[in-house]
This record gives C-alpha cells, sequence and structure tokens, in this order.
C-alpha cells in the first residue's frame, strides 16, 4: 500500500507502520482542506449566517428598538468583517429601515448629503488640487531642507510634514508620498538597503530572516510607492569598497543600529499621518461623524465647528506629536548623539543626504502660477473657515443672516472656484497675438481629476452613519441601551473619559475608525445623558481617539502601508504602537481636562442636552 499523493510525508509515518496513524492523517487532510474551502467563501457565509444569528432579536426586544438593534448589529458585524464593501453596508438602511418600519425613505435617504458631507467633499476637492500640482511635495522638501539630519531631528521633519500634510490631505495618501521621500534620504544616509541587513544578519538570528525576505510571507510594495521612491532616489551608482577597519562585530552593531533608525523613519510617518488628521474637522471621516451626529441628537449646540475645533485639536495634535516623537526616536536610536557613524563618515553621509533633499527640491523649479494659486486658495480656505464662527471671537457670519451660512458653505464656494480659475498665468497679450498657439483651457481642477481621486464611498459611509444614528434616536434605541448603563453613572466622569477612549481606540486596532465611531457615539452620547454629563465630554476623546489606531498594520491604510514596504514587523508595530496608545489616551484626557472645560464648559449640563432629554421622554 503506497501513500495516497497530498499526505504529508512529515507529519504521517509509512501507512504499513500504522494505519491508525494513516486515518488520522487522512482525516486531518481533509478537515484542513475543508477549513481552506470555508476560509474562501467566509464573507458570503457571513452576509447569509448573521441575519439568521439576529433574528432572535426582532421577536425577544420592544418591537422598534429591537428592530432598530438588529439592523445596528447587523451593520456593525458587516463593517468590522468587511463580508460586504464598507460603502454597500453603508447603504443598508435605505432598504432595511423602511422595510422593517423602523424610519420611513425619505427620512433615511436625506440623510446620505447632509452639509456635513458637503464639507467633506469641499475638503477632498482642495486636496485633489494640491495633489495634482505637486504643492505636498514642495512643502515636504522644503521642511525636511531646514530641520537638519541628524536621525531625531530627521523623525521630527517627517512626523511634523506628515502631520501637517494630513490636516489637509488623506492619511493614505501622505503616507504614501512621504515613504518614497523617507526612503530616498535614508539610503543616502545609510547606503543601499540589502546591503544594510546583510551587515545586520546573524546566523542564529531567524527575526532578521524574517526582515531580508527570507520568510514564505511575501510582503509586496505598492505601485505607487515604489515608482515615486525611484523617480525620487534615481539610479545610484556603484561605489568602490574601501577597507573598513572595524571588526566585523563592529560591523554588525553599527548596522543594526541604522536600521533600527530606518524603522523609526518609517513607523513614524503613518502614526504622524493619523495624528494629524484630528486637527481639523475634514482631516478625518470620524470628525465629521461627530458634527452629524450632533446635529441629529443635539440639534441646538452651536459649539462645535471647523473654528472652534481647531482651537482645541491643533494644540492635543501639538503635544501628542512631541511626546510621540520622544517615544519614536527614544526606540529607535534617533536620540542617541552618533549618526550612526565615525566622525568622516558622518559628514559624508550627511552631505550626500543633504545632495538627494536639494536636488530634488531644485528639480521642482521656481514655484509656478499653479502652485502659487492652490497655495492662496489653500490659506484663504482655512482663514475663512476659521473665522466664520470661533465663538471665542466675533467671526464674519455675522454679515449674513443667522444661521443661514455654515462651514459647508464656505467650503463648496472655495472648492467650486478651482473647477473655473486658470492654472497657466492669464495673458493679455495672447489675444492681440495672431501668432499665438491656442494652448487649451486648463482650470487649477478638472472634473475628471475629482472624480479618479475623490473616495466617494467615504461619502457613502459618512451617510450610513448620519442615518444609522437618526433610526436610534426616533427609534428609541439609544435610550433604551442607555437605561441599560445606568450603573457606568458610579464611574468618575474624568475616569470614564479614560476607559472610553481607551476602549475605542483598542475596537478600532481592529475595524475600520468611521465604522466604529458610527456605531459607538450614539451609545456615547446616551451614556453621558444618563450621568448627567455634558455630552461633549464624552464624544469630543472618543471621537478624537479611535484614530489612534497604531498597533497593527490592518488598524488603518497608513500602517497597512508602512508594513508593506517589507522592513517592519507586526511585534515593531505592537510594541512601538502600545505605547502610543496609552500616550493618546493620556493626552486627550489631558485636553478634555483642561483647555475643553474652559472652551466649551463642559463642567455644566447644557441646556440642549437637557432639550433632547426632555423630548425623548416625551
Amino acid at each position: 500500500m503506497k501513500p495516497q499523493p497530498g499526505w504529508p510525508s512529515s507529519s504521517c509515518p509509512s501507512p504499513s507502520f500504522s494505519p491508525h496513524r494513516v486515518d488520522v492523517c487522512v482525516v486531518e487532510m481533509r478537515l484542513s482542506v475543508a477549513a481552506r474551502k470555508l476560509w474562501c467563501i467566509r464573507k458570503q457565509l457571513i452576509v447569509l449566517l448573521v441575519p439568521l444569528l439576529f433574528l432572535p432579536l426582532l421577536f425577544t426586544l420592544p418591537e422598534k428598538e429591537g428592530k432598530c438593534l438588529y439592523v445596528v448589529l447587523l451593520m456593525a458585524i458587516f463593517w468590522c468583517t468587511e463580508a460586504l464593501p464598507l460603502a454597500v453596508t453603508a447603504m443598508l438602511p435605505v432598504c432595511l429601515f423602511p422595510t422593517l418600519g423602523i424610519l420611513p425613505s425619505k427620512k433615511v435617504c436625506i440623510q446620505y448629503f447632509l452639509e456635513t458631507n458637503f464639507l467633506f467633499l469641499s475638503g477632498l476637492l482642495m486636496a485633489s488640487s494640491i495633489e495634482e500640482w505637486g504643492l505636498h511635495r514642495r512643502i515636504a522638501l522644503k521642511v525636511l531642507s531646514i530641520v537638519g539630519l541628524q536621525p531625531a531631528k530627521l523623525i521630527l521633519g517627517m512626523m511634523m510634514t506628515s502631520s501637517f500634510l494630513s490636516m489637509w490631505l488623506s492619511n493614505t495618501a501622505t503616507t504614501a508620498m512621504m515613504l518614497p521621500i523617507a526612503n530616498a534620504i535614508l539610503e543616502s544616509l545609510f547606503g543601499d538597503l540589502e546591503t544594510l541587513k546583510e551587515k545586520c544578519k546573524s546566523p542564529s538570528d531567524p527575526e532578521l530572516d524574517l526582515i531580508n525576505g527570507q520568510s514564505s510571507v511575501k510582503l509586496h510594495s505598492l505601485p505607487s510607492v515604489a515608482t515615486e521612491k525611484q523617480t525620487l532616489s534615481g539610479e545610484r551608482s556603484e561605489e568602490v569598497e574601501q577597507c573598513d577597519p572595524r571588526t566585523p562585530e563592529e560591523i554588525q552593531s553599527e548596522a543594526q543600529y541604522q536600521m533600527k533608525v530606518w524603522k523609526g523613519f518609517l513607523i513614524c510617518i503613518p502614526y504622524a499621518a493619523s495624528i494629524g488628521g484630528t486637527a481639523t474637522l475634514t482631516g478625518t471621516a470620524p470628525n465629521l461623524i461627530l458634527i452629524g451626529q450632533l446635529k441629529t441628537y443635539f440639534p441646538n449646540c452651536e459649539l462645535i465647528n471647523f473654528g472652534s475645533w481647531f482651537a482645541f485639536a491643533f494644540p492635543l495634535m501639538l503635544i501628542f506629536l512631541l511626546v510621540g516623537w520622544l517615544w519614536i526616536a527614544f526606540l529607535y536610536g534617533g536620540l542617541s548623539p552618533r549618526l550612526c557613524f565615525r566622525k568622516n563618515e558622518r559628514a559624508e553621509a550627511e552631505a550626500k543626504a543633504k545632495a538627494v533633499i536639494v536636488e530634488e527640491y531644485r528639480k521642482l523649479g521656481r514655484i509656478n502660477f499653479a502652485e502659487g494659486a492652490i497655495s492662496f486658495f489653500f490659506v484663504l480656505f482655512a482663514i475663512l473657515l476659521f473665522t466664520r464662527d470661533p465663538k471665542f471671537f466675533t467671526g464674519w457670519s455675522v454679515l449674513f443672516k443667522k444661521g443661514y451660512v455654515s462651514d459647508a458653505v464656505t467650503g463648496v464656494i472655495i472648492s467650486s472656484i478651482l473647477f473655473f480659475f486658470p492654472s497657466q498665468k492669464p495673458s493679455l497679450s495672447w489675444w492681440f497675438d495672431s501668432r499665438a498657439s491656442n494652448a487649451p483651457y486648463v482650470p487649477l481642477l478638472s472634473w475628471k481629476k475629482a472624480q479618479e481621486s475623490v473616495p466617494w464611498n467615504i461619502i457613502l459611509l459618512l451617510g450610513g452613519g448620519f442615518a444609522m444614528a437618526k433610526a436610534c434616536e426616533e427609534s428609541g434605541l439609544a435610550a433604551w441601551i442607555g437605561g441599560h448603563l445606568q450603573p457606568l453613572a458610579e464611574v468618575p466622569p474624568a475616569a470614564a473619559v479614560m476607559l472610553i477612549t481607551g476602549f475605542v481606540a483598542c475596537f478600532t486596532e481592529f475595524a475600520s475608525n468611521t465604522a466604529t465611531i458610527i456605531i459607538f457615539l450614539p451609545v456615547i452620547a446616551e451614556l453621558a445623558i444618563r450621568v448627567s454629563v455634558n455630552p461633549l465630554y464624552f464624544m469630543i476623546p472618543a471621537t478624537i481617539g479611535c484614530s489612534y489606531a497604531f498597533m497593527l498594520p490592518v488598524s488603518t491604510p497608513p500602517n497597512s502601508i508602512a508594513f508593506a514596504s517589507g522592513h517592519l514587523m507586526v511585534k515593531d508595530m505592537v510594541k512601538t504602537g502600545a505605547v502610543m496608545n496609552v500616550l493618546g489616551i493620556l493626552c486627550v484626557s489631558l485636553a478634555i481636562n483642561t483647555w475643553g472645560v474652559a472652551m466649551f464648559n463642559l463642567t455644566d449640563n447644557p441646556d440642549w442636552a437637557q432639550t433632547n432629554r426632555t423630548t425623548q421622554v416625551l
């Protein structure tokens, strides 16, 4: 009797040796095949089985509350597992809420394009025009040329640039743009990465085999990152190897230190991009979810707008960026006074890295008309949003009828101008010169570019969140859940803030931050009402905390991009990200309990929250 094809020769002995073991191996093989097949169709199984699993909710809970909870849990599972595309799950309220008798269709559909969505759309259009004309690249290279070339300073420069760009661009686009710039500078400082890995390699260290690509797991870089890196760094000339008087142990030690610094560069960029997005309302979707749900639950609350949010969140971003930089620089060797080189090599490496930055900035040439125009509209966009109604001084909105002009109006006005403002300097002589070429008119932003670069699925995701919040309010589900959270009233509010922020930050490690805040913000709002605390005291930290996902590659797209470079391991992100999460929770607690209390008067239970509570009871 011969072994059947497909039997693992290493784990299964010869059939003639033990028939019982052969049967066990056959069963294990069949179970393994079945498990692999089930894994292949896991999403389809989730879509089919989860609705059946939650059916008892429709019959065991109060009618409207049970139906709404059924839809909320269904969407939560689909969002967390991505059994359906996120945008498709976001559209489920359109079919489920009306058919289950929770909300009429006209109330559901209108949630998908509230003014909050228009504010988000205008921010995305501005970001598209910035990317179209390369202004973000000019900003990045200029900052890096200023900060200096010591590891700690360069890491700080990377984090400052990434966070600033992420305030206006998406954190994914920021990370994809900054990583190749970082790699080019690192190659100039430390030489070729593969050579550096060989110097680090130790025969008895299996983890370095993973770093050096010996693992069976294949990590693929994103094409956009690789292409931009090649463009930035260019072809490296071969250098004649010189005799190195150091011992192999010294070379290996120095190479390992350089590799740590390299990892620090790569890991700081996605973290800074996630931190920077919290500073503006348009920087990340959860901030806009907060605004939309405030309008749903507390329509009389007018404390949060672009200006007031920026005044609160920008100092928080700076503090967290500073402590995060200290932690990353300490962990990855950036705070060492040496630059991983002997004195003569240090000067040479710094000169090469400086040359890369200067050369790439020189290639951009002088700032052209389009970049200047985009810079002007970008600054105007920020100033108008900030000064419309910042709460701590009188804004320009008083020039118009009260309540008519919002941040969305401001954003759409500026973004609309981009579609007709010329990208080339207008010339009157063109009209009178018959020999002048009739070049096509090119605006700062075309609709084709907008269609390609704007993530329309996120707008649907926002709409799905607003529809869910509306259903939770009108069905009474939020009040029903809040009634079961009464024991939490015994927890001091300051401790509750830390618990809420920590829980949301942990949950968002495994789910989209937008989906996370959509699911939990209604519950958090009801909890605040039940314990007689200003709802903003709980809702603002939760909103910011759901952007603090640092521990896993799958937590956010920026983390995935950095991990896909192939130079980071999961344990690197977990080790760094766990402390970053703790630092983030502490920074948010500090902010909300100091200047947050003063800005939003968080010590009082406001009238707008009491009014909402009375309405729900009636």
